[in-house]
């Protein structure tokens, strides 16, 4: 695998080699999470719909092997099952009741195969009064109490698609299967992953259950610490139109803050008073409007302000922290992050998708157990 800067090389074989998933083509958190498992180094197989080989062209179907299948076809479905009765793991993102309704539910499949892992991916997860619901990331993370607390002051701003999605869906997906395929190791049993994006964002929010508990947060955007409201934690324009981020919670942090901004009046020693903030806050922005995003990078970057310029995906690729690193890779002409987190010994790599007919893959897996 080449980086950004053309130099990162990684071995064939990441730490989950030898590890065979079966997945069912879905979009989101499902094909995310399977991405990083090919990452890692399992042999991901995906079974897609018949004419559907256009799921091969994003960046997250990467590291894996796509078959199409036509799953109402008994023959093609008797052979999903012969397959799956050599799989380490399951992943299917479908609403609850589907792969039941195809004959591929939990009780057929652990039947066949009483050590597989069943990960399944949702929203609301398989029962609660939603659970048939449809929904998206916003909605998910609107009834954890996560959305309520991001954005401005005047109203909820949507984090993109990470908290649910991405940080509590595929995220938490990938937990539990790895775990589960752990215990099965012990224990010689399967057994299914009810993994929800409303489940996962919930559990993102411990710490702010936490500081709510102790009086440490309240409820309403900007009002706290870490939602926008102190004058020492966020992002600012500069004169440049570009933004800058600081994050100086630390006393010794702030003091930087204070030094290098020159803000010297008395009322920014009151760093923790919530009702000086707004002021403070404003104060701040007018002195980060004085000077170009540019100009504060050479006063402020690598100090222990706790500083970074706000970047586009396109100047992230180009910064000389993320080059050094090679955080970014370019495939096809396509750039892309590199495979995350590393690992020493056996490194993750970025694969290209391979598209292969069911009995190749079968023949491959039928001496598995």
């Amino acid at each position: 695998m080449v980086g950004a800067s053309g130099s990162r090389m990684v071995g064939a074989n990441g730490p989950l080699a030898g590890v065979r998933i079966v997945e069912f083509a879905g979009i989101g958190p499902g094909p995310f999470a399977c991405m990083m498992l090919a990452d890692m180094g399992a042999e991901v197989v995906t079974l897609d719909r018949v004419g559907a080989a256009r799921n091969l062209k994003g960046i997250a179907a990467r590291g894996r092997k796509w078959v199409n299948v036509d799953l109402k076809d008994d023959k093609s479905k008797g052979d999903v099952i012969e397959l799956l009765g050599t799989a380490d793991a399951l992943i299917e993102g479908f609403r609850p009741g589907v792969m039941e309704r195809l004959g591929l539910g939990p009780d057929v499949i652990l039947n066949r195969n009483p050590r597989i892992v069943y990960g399944r991916m949702t929203g609301w997860g398989q029962h609660g009064p939603l659970a048939n619901a449809a929904g998206h990331d916003i909605n998910y993370i609107s009834i954890t109490g996560a959305l309520a607390a991001i954005g401005i002051r005047e109203r909820p701003i949507p984090p993109l698609n990470l908290v649910g999605d991405f940080g509590g869906g595929a995220l938490y997906l990938i937990v539990g299967v790895l775990a589960a395929l752990m215990e099965a190791k012990k224990s010689g049993r399967g057994q299914v992953v009810d993994a929800a994006m409303c489940d996962g964002a919930a559990s993102l929010m411990t710490m702010f259950f936490d500081m709510s508990a102790t009086g440490d947060w309240v409820e309403g955007r900007e009002q706290n610490m870490l939602d926008g409201g102190a004058h020492f934690y966020g992002a600012f324009e500069c004169a440049c139109g570009n933004f800058v981020s600081i994050g100086s919670i630390e006393p010794q942090f702030y003091a930087l803050l204070r030094q290098h901004a020159g803000l010297l009046e008395p009322d920014f020693d009151a760093q923790m008073d919530r009702a000086a903030w707004p002021k403070l806050k404003q104060r701040l922005a007018a002195v980060f409007k004085s000077k170009t995003r540019e100009e504060w990078c050479k006063i402020m970057e690598g100090t222990d302000i706790c500083f970074a310029p706000v970047l586009t995906m396109t100047e992230a690729s180009r910064h000389e922290h993320m080059v050094s690193r090679e955080v970014f890779l370019t495939r096809h002409g396509v750039l892309q992050p590199a495979p995350a987190p590393r690992f020493s010994r056996t490194p993750s790599m970025a694969r290209d998708p391979e598209e292969l007919p069911l009995a190749a893959v079968m023949g491959s897996w039928k001496n598995r157990h």
